[in-house]
């Protein structure tokens, strides 16, 4: 594994990505599941959003960690692509 500077750039972009497209995702996947359940009583509301701030943190933290290491791999490649070019 090397740590080379495009790498990590990638890296972070990826994790850009991954939070810029969890927002919007987890909104529209919160409102379908509120609308799905319907009218609830107290405890029944308190047991729902228990498990959607679970769902929400599992979705984030897979969410970063794919794109993240999408983004290493890609930014390796494009470091490792210049650094194999003809030298002067």
């Amino acid at each position: 594994m090397e740590f080379s500077l495009p790498a990590w750039l990638g890296g972070l972009a990826g994790a850009v990505v991954a939070v810029v497209i969890y927002v919007p995702a987890i909104r529209a996947i919160e409102r379908h599941l509120r609308a799905k359940t319907g009218p609830a009583t107290l405890e029944q509301r308190a047991e729902f959003e228990d498990k959607l701030s679970i769902m929400r943190r599992a979705i984030l933290g897979i969410d970063i960690a794919a794109l993240a290491t999408a983004g290493y791999w890609v930014g390796h490649l494009i470091g490792a692509a210049g650094a194999h070019g003809p030298r002067l």
